[in-house]
C-alpha cells in the first residue's frame, strides 16, 4: 500500500501534548511555577509543538540554533529549518527566569497555562540580523520585521511540555485537526499523495484554480488555513471557513479536498516562510505544497516569484514534501476561462488579474464584483460579512506591490 510522506527529521511524530495522568500532574506543579505571558506568535509556536506540527523540535531554540537557522536554515544537529523558533522576555524580567529551573509559560489572552518549559539557556540576539536574513528587509513597516523588533530583548531556550490545545479544537470542532488526525484522513481516503493549499483569504477562482490542477496530479488537496493572528483589514478566520466550505461543496468533486486550519500567527516572511509551510505540511502528511504567486507575501517586498525560487537553493532532500509551482493565474477573457502565462497567449488587456487584496478592497468599499472574481456563494457571505462591520472597525484596504498589478 502506498504511503504517506514521512515527518520531517525522522519516521513519527512528535506531538508535545501531555495526556492523562502526566497532564494532570504537570497541570498542578505548573501552579507553583514563575509565569511568563506568551505572545500570540509564541502561542502559536507552542500549539505546534504541542500537536507534532513542528516536530521533531523539542522546544524553543538556543542561541546555536537560532544562528544556524537565520544564516543557513539548519540547527546544529544538521536538522533544515528556516525559520527561528524562539521566547523572548523582556530584559528587566528576565533575571526571573533562572537557567537550569523550570517555569510555566502562560496565554496573554485569558491567562491559561499552556505549557512548562525547563529554562537550559537565556541570551540576547541580533533582531536586525534575524530581520535582514528571515525577512529580506529591516524596514518596520513589514509587519514580520515589526513583530521581531517589538519582542523582548532576551531569548529563553529550552524543551517544553504542553499542558493545552490553546482553545483551537473548542473554538473550531472538527475542522481544527492535528498531523496524526490529518494522516489519519488522508490514509482512510487511500491517499498517498496529497497537495497542500495554503490560504489566509477567501478562495477566489484563481484559488480554486491552484487546487483543482493539484488534484489533477494528486490524490487530493488539504486545504489549510491559517487561524492564528492576521495583519489588519484581513478576513477573520470562521468567515473564511464558511466559504471555502461551500466552495468545496458546489465546486469540487467529493472525496477530493479536506479542509481543515491550523494554530500560526501570519510572519509574512515570504520565501522562508513558504519553506515552513512545506516543512509542517510534511508532518501534516502532505507531499506537495501549491506555491502561487507571492507565495506568504506583504506588499512588494519580494518578487512574485521568490517563494518558487528558494526551493531550487535548498540542499536536495531538505524536505520531503516538494513545491507544486505554479505561474501567475488569471481569468482570461478570450481563454474564456482561468489560465496562466505558460498556457494563455493573449495579452494583459485581455486578462482580469485575481488577488485576495482586490478582491478584499472591492468587498469592503462595496465595489461590483465580476462575476469571474469569484463564485456567487462566495461573494454571499462575504457581502454579509462586511455588510455587519461598524465603521470602527472597517480598515482601508490599500493595492501594493504584486496586489496593485
Amino acid at each position: 500500500m502506498p504511503r504517506l510522506v514521512n515527518p520531517h527529521g525522522g519516521a513519527t511524530l512528535r506531538p508535545l501534548l501531555l495526556e492523562g495522568p502526566a497532564l494532570y500532574e504537570e497541570r498542578k506543579r505548573a501552579l507553583s511555577l514563575p509565569r511568563l505571558t506568551v505572545s500570540s506568535r509564541e502561542k502559536g509556536d507552542l500549539i505546534m509543538l504541542g500537536i507534532g506540527g513542528f516536530t521533531p523540535l523539542d522546544g524553543f531554540m538556543t542561541h546555536a540554533d537560532w544562528e544556524g537557522v537565520c544564516d543557513g536554515m539548519r540547527m546544529t544537529n544538521g536538522l533544515f529549518w528556516p525559520i527561528p523558533i524562539t521566547l523572548s522576555t523582556r530584559k528587566d524580567t528576565a533575571s526571573t527566569f533562572r537557567t537550569g529551573t523550570d517555569i510555566a509559560l502562560v496565554d496573554g489572552e485569558n491567562g491559561e497555562i499552556l505549557a512548562t518549559m525547563k529554562v537550559t539557556e537565556k541570551y540576547a540576539i541580533n533582531k536586525a540580523h534575524e530581520c535582514a536574513t528571515v525577512f529580506r528587509t529591516t524596514d518596520v513597516d513589514h509587519p514580520g520585521v515589526k513583530m521581531v523588533m517589538e519582542q523582548g530583548e532576551v531569548n529563553l531556550a529550552g524543551p517544553v511540555q504542553v499542558l493545552s490545545p490553546g482553545g483551537f479544537p473548542e473554538k473550531y470542532g472538527a475542522f481544527y485537526m492535528t498531523p496524526a488526525q490529518t494522516r489519519a484522513g488522508f490514509e482512510a481516503n487511500g491517499w498517498a499523495t496529497v497537495a497542500a493549499f495554503q490560504t489566509r483569504n477567501p478562495m477566489h477562482r484563481s484559488h480554486e484554480y491552484l487546487a483543482k490542477v493539484a488534484i489533477e496530479v494528486c490524490d487530493g488537496v488539504l486545504i489549510h488555513s491559517l487561524l492564528g493572528n492576521l495583519k489588519p483589514g484581513d478576513i477573520p478566520a470562521d468567515v473564511r471557513t464558511r466559504t471555502i466550505a461551500v466552495l468545496i461543496d458546489k465546486y469540487f468533486v467529493r472525496k477530493t479536498v479536506v479542509q481543515s486550519g491550523y494554530p500560526l500567527d501570519m510572519r509574512y516572511a515570504g520565501p522562508r516562510e513558504a519553506l515552513l509551510h512545506a516543512l509542517f505540511r510534511q508532518n501534516y502528511g502532505c507531499s506537495h505544497q501549491i506555491v502561487g504567486r507571492d507565495h506568504a507575501g506583504v506588499g512588494s517586498y519580494y518578487g512574485p516569484f521568490d517563494a518558487h525560487h528558494i526551493f531550487d537553493e535548498i540542499p536536495k532532500g531538505a524536505l520531503e514534501t516538494q513545491p507544486l509551482k505554479i505561474d501567475w493565474t488569471f481569468w482570461c477573457y478570450r481563454c474564456g476561462g482561468m489560465a496562466s502565462d505558460r498556457t494563455c497567449p493573449h495579452q494583459p488587456e485581455d486578462r482580469l488579474l485575481l488577488s485576495g487584496t482586490k478582491l478584499r478592497k472591492m468587498l469592503s468599499e462595496g465595489a461590483p464584483v465580476p462575476a469571474e472574481f469569484s463564485r456567487s456563494e462566495v461573494l454571499d457571505i462575504l457581502r454579509e460579512y462586511y455588510g455587519g462591520l461598524k465603521d470602527e472597525d472597517k480598515v482601508e484596504v490599500k493595492l501594493v506591490g504584486h496586489s496593485a498589478r
